[in-house]
């Protein structure tokens, strides 16, 4: 498979990479979309036109984003609606709601590195239960919707965290190895996307496709459980950058059709046998995050831990 390029780059910002792009009767959800790099994509769909729904955990917060977005872009569809993508019922209850077609869903929403071993209300690992298994249930409880869409996409934010540790699925929770911050944060966003590569697979001939992204080092609240952002200056990125390759794959005539794919700096990224050692230089994708065997099997997991799909 031919690798996929575009003409944006590593300083390009959400703007440029949706400047004339129309989305006036699109409707999409971006989760998470409280702070940081979940507000900027918001902004951009909706300063193209794009009815935006705010899935975020604390409504307060998402109220007023959802404010400073109208005033921000003239656009009055922008509305925040509670999701909490640690409950299973918070997701099902967002689901059921939906009426009409969905062309595009964000899966923006994260935690980093949570010092000590946390647990959701099924008894998984907080991380890979925020991170990757309530994406997944939203994605397949909003299938109808997506498939309504005539050309549905959806974007997962991943991380180069995910050179940190493939899935390991014999102990997805952590009830034999001893927690380590990192490698769960790094599990996690390798499901993110092994989630885009299975959508994907199974979804394309009914208009869906996905693919998943590294934003770059961003600093945002994210961080607040490593110290804060250590990657060096040069390789830092913008709020407004880090968005973009978000925005592209969600809404560039660019990309249509295209999925299954891991996205950096507004490109297709290399597959890498080994991690970088050096800060800041980490970046590519591994082959285990794209492996389809491991995209099936995490879908069954996930299905059988959720009860969908």
């Amino acid at each position: 498979m031919q690798k996929f390029t575009t003409p944006f780059g590593f300083e390009s910002t959400a703007d440029e990479v949706i400047r004339g792009v129309d989305l006036a009767g699109k409707r999409s959800v971006v989760t998470g979309a409280t702070s940081g790099l979940g507000v900027e994509t918001a902004r951009a769909l909706a300063a193209a036109g794009a009815e935006v729904v705010l899935g975020v955990r604390r409504l307060d917060a998402g109220h007023k984003v959802a404010e400073e977005l109208r005033q921000a872009t003239g656009n009055d569809a922008i509305e925040a609606v509670r999701l909490d993508l640690s409950d299973l019922a918070s997701i099902s209850a967002f689901a059921r709601a939906w009426r009409g077609p969905l062309h595009i869903l964000v899966n923006n929403a994260g935690i980093m590195a949570l010092p000590e071993l946390q647990r959701s209300a099924l008894g998984c690992e907080m991380q890979f239960a925020s991170n990757f298994l309530g994406h997944f249930a939203l994605v397949v409880e909003l299938r109808e919707p997506l498939a309504s869409a005539g050309g549905a996409r959806v974007v997962s934010v991943s991380s180069t965290g995910h050179l940190f540790s493939p899935v390991v699925f014999d102990d997805l929770h952590y009830r034999f190895r001893p927690y380590d911050p990192m490698t769960a944060y790094g599990q996690s966003k390798t499901a993110t996307v092994l989630l885009a590569v299975e959508v994907t697979a199974r979804w394309a001939d009914h208009g869906i496709v996905s693919n998943a992204l590294n934003p770059g080092a961003i600093a945002t609240g994210l961080q607040k459980h490593t110290g804060g952002l250590r990657t060096p200056e040069e390789f830092q990125k913008t709020i407004e950058q880090g968005a973009a390759t978000s925005v592209l794959l969600a809404a560039s005539p660019l990309v249509d059709g295209i999925g299954g794919r891991y996205f950096e700096n507004n490109n297709e990224a290399d597959v890498v046998t080994e991690r970088a050692e050096t800060l800041g230089r980490a970046g590519g994708v591994a082959k285990y995050a794209l492996d389809g065997d491991n995209a099936t099997r995490l879908w069954h997991e996930a299905a059988s831990l959720t009860a969908v799909g």
